[in-house]
């Protein structure tokens, strides 16, 4: 099939993604918005703002664009019964669209938090709702639209931490080679941007940035807003992999004031698995991404504010509350913390690997990378099931995979993976080896030496990219002076260990949870972490119920006197 005429998700899914609601069907969401009136040529909603909501068409015609190259393309043009909006409406965030009146428009406007109670008050029709605003952003995402747009050059290490940055984040986004594009050159000559400077990146509310950081990105394109110093929430989780998240769908379920920290993207290391196929409940498969997507939307449906990206950079308490203090100079307060940092991933213990790190060296199989495979001899370092999953994965774009273990993989990975990886042609397993050398240039890798772990001999093999899964240390370095007993590896202790008194995934710190891979003794398992997250919750709402017990005194003894 041409890319001319392969049918777009508009194409396949478009009743799906536009549906039209009925008379009686709208009559039940007056009760949670207002009526406006707009004038033909008036605008809606611009790209860049925030605040907006759902917009339920009552009568006119509405159309949705976007601007591509400084050419407004249309998207789609809403009449009675349509209503605007995408995913960015369930939490306020910046539009990534236009939408201008045709003509004189009568519409319902339900703000952000109204519309998160349609959701759940209105069961069925919130459910055609969410999937049109799922199905939404993911045909933004398809086609680049509505995003920002980095300039640099292919393959360079930094366009792909962003790229890679907006992908994990669900946020549509366009690249552009200065090399190979006319229009890329000219914006590079035109701002005098020197290679030191690439990429830049083009926010959509025209602001330039210069190689930005991720969280300055982040803050541009409006996918971190300032916190409220003085807001006290039930629940401050640090993480959003997936104890994070399952902690905070249960939290927000449940009626808790909850909000979600991580430095760089939801979905943790599980985000980065190409495909996951022993999670319950999905006999086909899932990626890691959309599973963790899925947790991330469901848990803004329940109310959860996202802060990402945002660095925690330490634990503190005051007289009132419990607070994380930010890299941005802000803080978090709370009643309760839970710690879901995960792990990190281990760097292969071999010289000059930062110099390839980014542009050749990867510690994730994403599509991002995978396009980079196309055609290649690649290698991976890892025998867990992650790795095998990344493996199958990475087979279907490299042109040759050398997959390097130190133990034969029935001692470290499933079975169906080994079966599936022993089937692959392209494919070579190579046992009882290890990296000791990096051959390249200019960032660019070359080839890998391996050395055999028993005999010590040497052979060389070409892999212009290469993925490392040797397993993961806690990520607890920004803990160090929070005053939590950790076990000898650096894994955070929590219930029984820290005494009788402590609640199930307690810390030695009253208030203070640890939830996921960075608990000690937990199960390194998506479902586990799924798991612990829901048993937080139910500790959480013990621990409240037992710090309001003492005030709920006070007051009946006051009313009695």
């Amino acid at each position: 099939m041409t890319q001319a005429s392969r049918q777009t998700l508009i194409d396949t899914r478009g009743a799906q993604m536009f549906p039209t609601l009925t008379a009686a069907e709208m009559d039940r969401l007056r009760r949670f918005g207002s009526v406006r009136h707009f004038g033909a040529g008036d605008a809606i909603v611009q790209v860049g703002e925030t605040g907006h909501g759902l917009s339920v068409l009552l009568s006119g015609a509405v159309e949705i664009s976007q601007f591509d190259r400084g050419v407004r393309t249309p998207i789609v043009t809403h009449l009675p019964g349509g209503f605007i909006g995408e995913l960015a409406q369930l939490s306020g965030r910046a539009s990534l669209v236009d939408a201008y009146a045709v003509n004189e428009v009568e519409l319902l406007a339900i703000p952000p938090e109204r519309l998160r109670d349609v959701l759940i008050a209105e069961a069925t029709l919130g459910e055609r709702i969410m999937r049109a605003l799922i199905l939404r952003r993911m045909g933004l995402i398809e086609v680049g639209a509505g995003g920002p747009v980095i300039v640099g050059r292919a393959g360079s290490a930094d366009v792909l931490r962003l790229s890679n940055f907006l992908g994990r984040n669900g946020h549509p986004h366009s690249t552009l080679d200065p090399a190979t594009d006319s229009c890329a050159a000219t914006l590079v000559e035109r701002f005098e941007v020197t290679e030191e400077q690439l990429p830049i990146v083009l926010c959509p509310d025209g602001k330039l940035l210069r190689n930005p950081t991720e969280a300055a990105l982040g803050r541009c394109i409006g996918l971190v807003r300032p916190i409220d110093p003085d807001h006290l929430f039930d629940v401050a989780v640090v993480g959003a992999g997936p104890a994070g998240l399952a902690t905070a769908v249960y939290a927000g379920s449940e009626g808790l004031s909850t909000v979600v920290l991580d430095c760089r993207a939801f979905g943790g290391q599980a985000g980065a698995s190409a495909r996951i196929e022993n999670y319950l409940g999905f006999p086909t498969g899932i990626s890691g991404m959309a599973l963790m997507g899925r947790a991330f939307n469901q848990a803004q449906k329940f109310g959860v504010e996202m802060a990402i990206p945002d660095e925690c950079m330490a634990l503190d308490e005051d007289e009132t509350s419990l607070f994380v203090r930010l890299a941005e100079g802000e803080r978090v307060r709370a009643r309760t913390i839970v710690i879901a940092t995960g792990a990190r991933y281990r760097r292969l213990p071999v010289r000059d690997v930062e110099r390839f790190e980014g542009a050749s060296i990867h510690y994730w199989a994403s599509p991002q990378e995978a396009r980079l495979c196309g055609g290649e001899s690649i290698a991976l370092v890892g025998g867990g099931n992650s790795a095998g999953q990344a493996v199958v994965y990475l087979a279907e774009h490299a042109a040759r995979v050398t997959m390097v273990v130190r133990r034969p993989l029935a001692e470290t990975m499933s079975a169906y993976l080994i079966e599936r990886i022993s089937s692959l042609p392209n494919v070579e397993v190579v046992i009882g080896a290890e990296i000791s050398a990096l051959e390249g240039e200019g960032g660019a890798l070359h080839a890998i030496q391996l050395r055999d772990r028993r005999t010590g001999a040497e052979s060389w093999r070409e892999a212009r990219q290469l993925f490392l899964f040797i397993g993961a240390d806690p990520n607890t370095d920004w803990l160090a002076n929070a005053g939590l007993e950790m076990d000898a590896r650096g894994f955070v202790r929590t219930g029984a260990s820290c005494g009788a008194a402590r609640l199930p995934l307690e810390t030695c710190r009253r208030g203070i949870f640890a939830v996921g891979d960075v608990r000690a003794e937990s199960v390194k398992r998506v479902a586990a972490a799924v798991g612990d997250g829901a048993q937080a919750v139910a500790s959480i709402h013990a621990y409240l119920a037992e710090q309001d017990q003492p005030k709920v005194i006070v007051e009946r003894v006051a009313a009695h006197a």
